[in-house]
């Protein structure tokens, strides 16, 4: 779909019941009445104020957050006694902050209506005539500091200063809280799953204004993986959970392991929740046995979409699709679309597309996986109209966690109009792919990146020519700042296609086009290519694109991105940057849970003549 000198608006609708009342976007009403409001007996209304004298401004802030009474002031509570009630649970709250900023001397006072928190009575009444006046003062104190660190039984081998313990630096308590955990966590790395904390202690010397800290670990047996079993399925092979799983009795205990398997599981998408636990108590053999506990979702699953631009007019997508269909997770999928609807042209102008996939999980090894696939299109793009059918059967490995190779053959039959003309093609191929990907968030990374290479040797056999597409990109990821504020990423990508025969004799599929959201932006889409004398776009044999961006964070949901895109498609077999494109613009993202979802506004630097002069892009996810 091309989003070019056009807004675009799209809405897709899933199978789940939608309340009619009230319609929310980015968490704002547009229209209805969005009641959240509970019913509440003998409501009563208070107004609340924080005094934290003395409070830095972060300090002040974490109070602020970690008030219930501020962050719920518009909120009625039941009754006189819920005034109350709030109030001591709150003083819990305000202390805790304090001391996780090491002010262990602060001192929180609450009074209700005047009256100090402890002195009220037990069941208090407070005037209905005005909210109830609560006013909260916290005296912080000094800052503590960590003094002797004592780590004693398993843990006597471990650094403090590894686990931020250090003499000398802030005593906060989340960080001894933290510590400790993370001292078992890594001892049960070590293959000790009994491994559990004996004791936690932190003295304050008020006096001195430190903190002495003494924890105790007990590491338990060195233990190996012992029999794994599944709970909780129902239509799933349980064998196949467990294969998939790839958790082997009589390897080394490992929660990582154990971490990675659930997410594997998970990833399916046939299971509502996954948990993997050990039992807690080692078998006879010495042995830590494990449970995986699955919940199945709903395995049938359908939806439908709607979008419109005023250049590509209207477009209606659907969908069907299995998550489970003989019983070991195999995933079929059915799904089909038209666009350019309402455009000059007719249906014969419209673009289709169908196609059916089938996915096997765990075939041959848990590392393995089969996918074969039938799609049918008609595409009708500036540079060429096609109608394609192609088939396609593959096989992907995972070589580790960051690393996958996979090998395919595909036949494809194509009828298209360029600048060659109208012709037919068959093309065999079979398409080779390396993946290394490090990036810590497919849809919104901040650090790792993504390294492809690819190849596909083919065959055409309609006009017998032989030809080969290599194809590598990287792109990588740096965040600035502790909370990754500002996320520098950029991505090159190049190719090269070589083979026998004239440029007509391969398929405007398989040549080089580049320019739109994908490659550069501001420019239409497949628009940047070798023309020939009429200036009709022939695509090329090789290119280089590159991107640059910085992902600014606005607010924690909002983003700003300004960005820069280049490309050059030649029609050598080597790119000669004899014609670059370039385009330049500013991009807004709003995070969801699904992923940000984008809206770029693009300018050509160097447009072609009578081309597209600005280029707005919606979607779902970073650009790369």
């Amino acid at each position: 779909m091309r989003w070019v000198g056009a807004v675009g608006l799209a809405a897709t609708l899933v199978a789940y019941p939608l309340h009619a009342d009230a319609f929310s976007l980015f968490g704002i009403t547009l229209w209805g009445k969005d009641d959240k409001t509970t019913d509440i007996i003998d409501p009563v209304h208070y107004d609340v104020t924080l005094d934290a004298g003395g409070a830095d401004k972060a300090l002040k802030k974490a109070l602020e957050n970690s008030s219930l009474l501020l962050q719920d002031k518009k909120k009625p509570v039941s009754g006189d006694l819920g005034v109350v009630i709030k109030a001591r649970d709150d003083r819990d709250r305000l202390v805790a902050a304090l001391y996780e900023h090491a002010r262990y001397g602060g001192i929180v006072t609450l009074r209700v209506n005047g009256v100090d928190l402890d002195a009220l009575p037990p069941n208090p009444s407070f005037p209905r005539n005005r909210p109830v006046p609560v006013a909260i003062t916290v005296t912080p104190g000094p800052v503590f500091l960590f003094g002797t660190i004592r780590l004693t039984g398993d843990a006597g081998k471990l650094d403090p200063a590894h686990y931020g313990l250090i003499p000398g630096n802030p005593a906060d308590s989340l960080t001894i809280i933290k510590a400790a955990d993370k001292m078992v966590e890594d001892l049960k790395a070590q293959s000790r799953p009994l491994a559990h904390i004996v004791t936690r202690q932190a003295v304050a010397d008020h006096k001195n204004n430190r903190v002495d800290v003494t924890i105790a670990i007990d590491a338990g047996p060195v233990a190996p993986l012992g029999p794994v079993t599944v709970s909780g399925a129902k239509a799933v092979n349980a064998g196949f959970i467990e294969k998939y799983s790839r958790l082997k009795p009589g390897e080394p205990y490992s929660p990582e392991a154990m971490r990675k398997a659930t997410d594997r599981l998970r990833k399916l998408g046939t299971f509502s929740s996954v948990t993997i636990k050990p039992t807690g108590r080692l078998n006879q053999n010495g042995a830590m046995p494990v449970d995986i506990n699955v919940s199945e979702g709903k395995f049938r699953y359908f939806g439908f979409g709607a979008t419109y631009s005023t250049l590509d007019g209207g477009g209606l997508e659907g969908y069907w699709g299995h998550r489970n269909l003989f019983g070991s997770a195999e995933q079929l999928r059915l799904e089909g679309s038209v666009s350019g609807l309402g455009q000059n042209g007719g249906l014969g102008n419209l673009n289709y597309t169908t196609g059916i996939t089938f996915t096997k999980p765990g075939y041959l090894t848990p590392s393995g996986t089969l996918q074969a696939s039938l799609k049918a299109a008609t595409l009708n793009t500036d540079p060429y109209d096609a109608k394609t059918i192609t088939g396609k059967l593959g096989y992907s490995y995972e070589l580790n966690d960051t690393d996958k190779v996979s090998a395919a053959t595909a036949l494809d039959y194509a009828r298209i109009e360029d600048a060659f003309g109208t012709n037919k093609y068959l093309t065999f191929s079979v398409p080779l792919d390396y993946e290394r990907d490090t990036r810590d968030d497919k849809m919104n990374p901040t650090t790792g990146y993504r390294a492809t290479l690819s190849a596909a040797p083919s065959y055409e056999f309609l006009h017998g020519a032989a030809f080969s597409n290599f194809e590598g990109s990287i792109s990588g990821y740096y965040g600035l700042f502790s909370d990754d504020r500002v996320v520098l990423a950029g991505k090159v990508s190049a190719g090269t296609l070589l083979g026998s025969g004239d440029l007509a004799d391969i398929p405007a599929t398989r040549r080089f086009f580049a320019g739109g959201g994908g490659s550069v932006r501001g420019y239409s889409y497949l628009g940047i290519s070798p023309r020939n004398s009429n200036g009709d776009e022939t695509g090329g044999l090789s290119y280089v694109t590159t991107s640059l961006e910085a992902r600014i964070k606005i607010t924690d949901e909002i983003g700003l991105v300004p960005f820069f895109d280049a490309a050059s498609v030649s029609d050598s077999r080597l790119p000669d940057f004899s014609d670059v494109k370039a385009g330049t613009g500013l991009g807004l993202r709003y995070a969801t849970p699904f992923g940000p979802i984008r809206l770029d506004v693009a300018v050509p630097l160097n447009p072609y003549p009578n081309g597209d002069k600005y280029g707005v892009y919606i979607g779902i996810g970073q650009s790369f």
